[in-house]
């Protein structure tokens, strides 16, 4: 027969309440602690009351059920899920006088990257110092007062920058609509422009949708993002964090991963048209460098259509700009810390930029696959590999290294004439170790002669994006200061005449080229090259099999 201790009624009040909270399975309703959930009601100091009750008891579950949430800031914690039910929408409250989000914290680096990457809790969702943390769907968030990052105010969501002049609109950052950017006497430029009054922003005003600083153990699964702000998601010194199974159309960028490492990004969709869908960076936002790597990018799907129709699934593309939506992969361009161990596989690219992969801080950029892509309508370079030396960065001595890149099994259908592949590096730094296999690039063609005699400057401190190098004088590839490129099972096709050569080639040394196929109409003069050594052909179109140079 077994003694049973006699228990005080405290004891007894205590497990019923905490049991009544947390529900019989262990999850906290935020209805319980005075969420409305009505889509007037202001529920985020409900939700974090719900938040800390959590983190207090250890660790828990927050559940905000079918409703529509209008919150400002909500502070996560270690150990805890936030979940956001099916038929839930979390809506960032457009901030007034009287109250708005979490004011951004001080950050003395802040002049070497822009506002938005230098601050992360003037956000709808931020965590910092935290473990075990997840984000769950099925349900949504939908930041519909988040400033895109140059103004107090975003345009309403799915609306479109003023229309067109003279065919183009008005440079990214100036879609908002219209608005006085205030004079802030106490924002003082450092050397590179940073901080400025164009996207430095008052307390009260949030632009992100969820930020999260040295954190690990994180998990984000099962969400749409609407009208996500500057970053619909930024992570930064965040370790072992997966991201899957999201849909995000945008106002600016989709994801960025910050000085992050141990990174798996799977089954997720991107729309962005006016910045980058998913963009790795390693910035100086900490006040040290640190490398970006091991992180993979697998099964997603990017695209610049106009915002809110990947959404409602009719996909419009109306929207036109210089160098085209964005919607991209990028690799930078904050990159001081540097890229290690990349992989990015079995993804589609639809209207919008190629991959872009930027090194111009002084860090390396190196040991990056990628394999199994498709992209359609392609607006500007298919493929932008840079190293430059803009060196933004207070501990670069000079230019990094590029090397080690393998890129296999690509198609690309109606790429933009304006580009082509671009492989840059600098006199005396080249990139190095570079293979592009099995690759099938349709391009629209329509270059003119002049175009062809055009002399690239070398633009080594300008923002390295491929409409800032104009129009190329090649259609199909241009590559100068690489060493060792191997080119195998390549097809190049114009889709119209093309007066320029297709592949130019310039101070490039150890180049292999084999089972090289250019097509359809362009110049006789399909090849240019200057200062070109050890260079090797079989199997290439218009060239001698054998070694040449």
């Amino acid at each position: 027969m077994l003694l049973h201790k006699k228990l005080p009624i405290s004891y007894f009040l205590f497990a019923f309440l905490t049991s009544t909270a947390f529900g019989s399975n262990g999850v906290l309703n935020v209805k319980d602690y005075g969420a409305q959930g009505d889509g007037i009601a202001i529920d985020s100091d409900a939700i974090n009351a719900a938040i800390d009750a959590a983190a207090e008891s250890g660790g828990g579950t927050v559940l905000l059920p079918a409703g529509d949430y209008l919150s400002y800031t909500l502070r996560l914690k270690s150990n805890t899920t936030l979940k956001i039910d099916a038929g839930a929408t979390l809506i960032a409250a457009e901030p007034t006088s009287e109250r708005g989000y979490d004011a951004p914290e001080p950050n003395p680096w802040n002049q070497y990257q822009d506002f938005g990457h230098s601050h992360f809790r003037n956000s709808l969702i931020w965590g910092e110092g935290l473990e075990g943390v997840s984000i769950l769907g099925p349900g949504k968030i939908f930041g519909r007062g988040l400033s895109r990052g140059n103004g107090p105010h975003a345009a309403p969501y799915g609306s479109q920058p003023p229309p067109a002049i003279d065919g183009l609109l008005p440079d990214v950052l100036a879609a908002d609509g219209d608005f006085e950017i205030p004079h802030r006497p106490d924002v003082v430029p450092g050397p590179f422009g940073h901080p400025n009054q164009r996207d430095t922003l008052a307390a009260g005003i949030a632009n992100k949708a969820i930020a999260l600083l040295n954190c690990r153990n994180v998990t984000m699964r099962d969400l749409s993002i609407l009208h996500g702000g500057h970053f619909a998601i930024i992570t930064t010194e965040v370790d072992n964090l997966t991201i899957d199974n999201l849909l995000i159309d945008t106002n600016r960028d989709g994801i960025d991963i910050d000085a992050c490492q141990n990174v798996r990004i799977s089954n997720t969709s991107v729309n962005s048209p006016w910045d980058d869908a998913i963009c790795l960076k390693s910035s100086h936002a900490l006040g040290r460098p640190r490398t970006t790597e091991n992180v993979t990018i697998t099964n997603c799907a990017v695209s610049g259509y106009d915002e809110g129709t990947l959404y409602d699934g009719t996909r419009k593309r109306t929207w036109k700009t210089r160098g085209g939506p964005h919607g991209r992969i990028k690799l930078g361009t904050e990159a001081g810390g540097g890229f290690r161990n990349i992989t990015i596989s079995n993804t589609t690219f639809d209207h919008c930029r190629g991959l872009a992969f930027e090194q111009v801080d002084g860090g390396v950029l190196e040991d990056i696959t990628v394999s199994n892509i498709t992209m359609r309508d392609v607006q500007n370079a298919p493929i932008f590999i840079r190293l430059g030396a803009r060196l933004r960065n207070p501990d670069a001595t000079g230019p990094g290294t590029v090397s080690r890149i393998l890129i296999d099994n690509v198609t690309a259908w109606n790429v933009a004439p304006e580009h082509g592949i671009i492989i840059a590096g600098l006199s005396g730094h080249p990139i190095e170790d570079v293979v592009l296999s099995n690759l099938q690039f349709h391009y629209r063609g329509g270059g003119t002669a002049q175009q062809a005699q055009r002399v690239v400057p070398e633009y080594e401190r300008d923002y390295p994006d491929p409409y800032n190098f104009g129009t190329m004088p090649s259609w199909g590839m241009f590559a100068r200061h690489v060493k060792n490129l191997q080119l195998r099972g390549v097809e190049f096709r114009a889709l119209s005449y093309d007066a320029r050569p297709a592949i130019l080639l310039e101070d490039v040394v150890g180049a292999r080229f084999s089972d090289l196929q250019l097509s359809g109409d362009y110049h006789e003069k399909s090849w240019s090259m200057t200062d070109v050594s050890s260079f090797h052909a079989r199997d290439a179109s218009g060239l001698a099999d054998g070694p040449q140079l």
